[in-house]
């Protein structure tokens, strides 16, 4: 017997409330996109009439004292309710149809991160500060809309005196932390929930480790879960990055390849291919020890994916939820294939009475170094 889906729906300035009943009667399709490199985004479809609520909720909303209109998607399945998304609309556009003689009206944004790049805070001061306490500062100013951050400390701060010199912003609150995650060879994103009003803003290493989902099936007849699954093995597209160190005493430049394998990307399988491409990040040289190797292990964790996988399923079939940003086991691909990959991206497209998903797996490496994938939820 199949397990009950539910989907909700809230709306509001800056507290999100469950919207009225003719709006979800008029509601078409969703599609929500969540990706572990990027700000994650989504897209809302539905039936627009003369007298529709949606006139006055979604086309007049800039009009309203806080032109800023947010929007949670709640799935529950199973019994247990996910967060799939939290953003606010930055486009609407409506659809006319002429077969049917009604429109559609299609809303679209991005998550939370969205808010933090509509204001230029150039020229803020940020004294005596460590990236990762700059970080912390600008997120407090989001608390009112339920954003938790999630900062990991860098190894080795470089902090400026204040008489000498004083970090200041540049550009928006999003591009400054994206600028100092890059800096530190980390990455940021905002991640829903785990209640609906609330987010996690993660700045830090992208780290490829933790409990993986239940595993993708194919080609196991009644045990097959997925719709559809293809692999690519790409080899030439690894790299090895070299970073430069300079020795502060003899101001020697010392070159420090990468490997594809760090603590925080490790193998995910038996064959890790050599590099076929050299990199030299020429710029660490200017930055310190630490600064440098964070770089360079974020390039290589960038480009060691020699294995990409996409693919389509059925959440009903598949038993839960497919989440971007962690590891699922695959069975029935094949030697080479089979085993732990990380979930890069999910695409969720929910309809009445359907909700499927479409995904993109990466991993370093070919051939499982697991005898097991867990089959069954936890």
């Amino acid at each position: 017997m199949a397990s009950p889906l539910y989907l909700t729906l809230l709306a509001g300035p800056v507290v999100a409330l469950p919207v009225p009943k003719p709006l979800i009667d008029a509601l078409v399709s969703v599609e929500v996109t969540e990706s572990a490199t990027g700000p994650s985004g989504f897209q809302i479809t539905f039936t627009l009439g003369d007298n529709s609520i949606l006139q006055t909720l979604f086309l007049l909303a800039a009009s309203a004292p806080i032109p800023i209109l947010r929007v949670v998607v709640v799935v529950t399945f199973g019994g247990l309710p996910q967060v799939i998304m939290d953003g606010i609309i930055e486009h609407q556009e409506v659809v006319p149809d002429a077969m049917t003689g009604s429109s559609k009206l299609v809303v679209s944004g991005h998550d939370l991160s969205a808010l933090m790049g509509l204001i230029d805070f150039s020229g803020l001061p940020y004294p005596g500060m460590s990236p990762d306490l700059r970080v912390l500062t600008i997120l407090a100013k989001y608390a009112a809309f339920g954003i938790v951050p999630e900062v990991i400390p860098v190894p080795i701060p470089d902090i400026s005196v204040p008489i000498e010199q004083i970090s200041s912003q540049k550009e928006t609150d999003l591009l400054y932390i994206q600028q100092l995650a890059k800096e530190a060879g980390y990455v940021f994103y905002v991640i829903p929930g785990p209640l609906p009003g609330m987010n996690q803003a993660y700045w830090g290493p992208q780290i490829r480790v933790g409990i993986p989902q239940p595993c993708l099936n194919v080609n196991m007849d009644s045990w097959t879960n997925v719709e559809s699954l293809n692999f690519r093995y790409q080899p030439q597209s690894s790299v090895l990055p070299i970073v430069f160190i300079q020795e502060p005493i003899t101001k020697m430049t010392l070159p420090i390849p990468i490997p594809p394998v760090t603590p925080f990307n490790p193998p995910l399988g038996i064959a890790v291919p050599i590099p076929q491409k050299i990199e030299q990040m020429k710029e660490t040289a200017q930055l310190n020890p630490a600064q440098a190797l964070m770089q360079g292990m974020a390039r290589a964790v960038e480009t060691a994916d020699v294995v990409t996988g996409d693919g389509t399923l059925d959440v009903l079939r598949y038993g839960q939820v497919l989440r971007a940003r962690s590891l699922v086991g695959v069975r029935g691909a094949g030697i080479a294939f089979d085993g732990m990959h990380y979930v890069d991206s999910t695409t969720h497209k929910l309809k009445p009475g359907e909700y499927k998903q479409s995904f993109v797996l990466k991993r370093n490496a070919l051939i499982s170094n697991l005898p097991l994938v867990p089959a069954l939820p936890y």
